[in-house]
């Protein structure tokens, strides 16, 4: 029961976080630099796939680990490796193949994604610390 309250705690987080972000600081900034090239209304089917598939991986990678441990900080250090990880591949792929891709971009498409996902997991496990 707790690794699923773990991903759902975890996943709010992630969310929010990111709804936030993505409508004040990367949708005007994609918008400026690929203009018509996004989609006007985004695919939701495939970004939800990707939040519940990346949430899992992070419990199961980063957050899980870190809470039997009794190390939040963990959490953070690991998630943010994740994230760089996973956030650059994204971006530097589109930087190599994509004549529009920039690299303010990904600068801060990647920062912003390595400390989304190290915060959320921190978050995520000291919340079901809390919670006991």
């Amino acid at each position: 029961m707790k690794p699923l309250s773990l991903y759902a705690i975890t996943a709010v987080i992630f969310l929010v976080a990111d709804a936030i972000m993505l409508r004040l600081v990367i949708q005007p900034l994609f918008r400026k630099h690929l203009g018509d090239w996004l989609l006007d209304p985004m695919r939701f089917v495939p970004a939800g796939v990707f939040y519940l598939a990346y949430v899992a991986g992070l419990i199961w990678l980063v957050s899980w680990p870190a809470f039997l441990a009794g190390r939040p900080a963990l959490a953070f250090i690991n998630g943010v490796v994740l994230g760089a990880v996973a956030y650059g591949t994204y971006e530097f792929t589109n930087l190599s193949t994509l004549s529009r891709w920039s690299g303010q971009m990904v600068a801060v498409d990647l920062i912003w994604g390595a400390l989304l996902t190290g915060t959320a997991a921190w978050a995520g496990v000291v919340t079901l610390r809390a919670l006991g």
